[in-house]
């Protein structure tokens, strides 16, 4: 089992700990993509969008790159400067690695940009080696001062169940409890499985997160 580290006193803790079924997609957003991965929207038109939704939070999570956070954060601190009330933007990317011998992916959060460690994560594609082991990923993204949550942890070969188990004993800090399974055109939480895995991170004292996935046109959608 892992031991409690300074992930416990992050300040993105105290918003994840706010999640509920209905924040997402109009107050927090920490699962969405630009160009600078397999995206649909620039960096700005996710902004844009972001501001138009009345975000309060929102991560970029492109794949294995952090390219968007810098536009991104320029155009939001240009919108400020008008008068616009823009979303904190914390860091963020999407990691794949290996947990339990399960491909699956993990959101990087609140993390120091550019940090050594997370350099076999961010150069556009998945690292190989001892780096693709989820338990090495958690630990470069703790060594970086973010938080390790498991995305979607419904779409994948195994159960969720043993995924989230699995993560909890390796010192991850929650997962994705509200997700977009079904992917409809206007995003809303799938009841069923969300219910089950909100439940599940509850009884592990995991922290929940939600997000979108947005690879399209629309930040409300998938």
């Amino acid at each position: 089992m892992h031991s409690p580290d300074r992930s416990s006193s992050h300040p993105l803790r105290s918003v994840l700990e706010r999640v509920s079924p209905t924040s997402c997609p109009t107050e927090f957003n920490f699962h969405c993509h630009t160009t600078c991965s397999d995206g649909s929207l620039s960096p700005e038109q996710l902004g844009h969008q972001a501001v138009q939704l009345g975000l309060q939070h929102l991560a970029v999570t492109d794949h294995h790159s952090t390219r968007a956070y810098r536009p991104l954060q320029e155009w939001l601190d240009h919108q400020r400067l008008r008068g616009v009330q823009a979303p904190h933007l914390w860091s963020g990317m999407e990691i794949s690695c290996l947990l339990e011998g399960c491909l699956v992916h993990v959101l990087a959060l609140g993390f120091e940009l550019d940090h050594h460690a997370l350099a076999p994560y961010s150069e556009g594609q998945s690292a190989i080696g001892e780096a693709l082991k989820a338990e090495e990923v958690r630990r470069r993204i703790h060594d970086a001062g973010g938080l390790a949550l498991l995305a979607h942890p419904g779409r994948y070969r195994l159960p969720f169940q043993r995924l989230i188990q699995a993560a909890a004993e390796q010192g991850f800090d929650g997962a994705e409890a509200y997700y977009d399974y079904e992917m409809q055109a206007s995003w809303r939480p799938t009841p069923v499985v969300c219910e089950a895995v909100a439940a599940l991170l509850e009884k592990h004292a995991l922290l929940r997160s939600c997000g979108t996935d947005t690879h399209g046109l629309e930040l409300c959608g998938r």
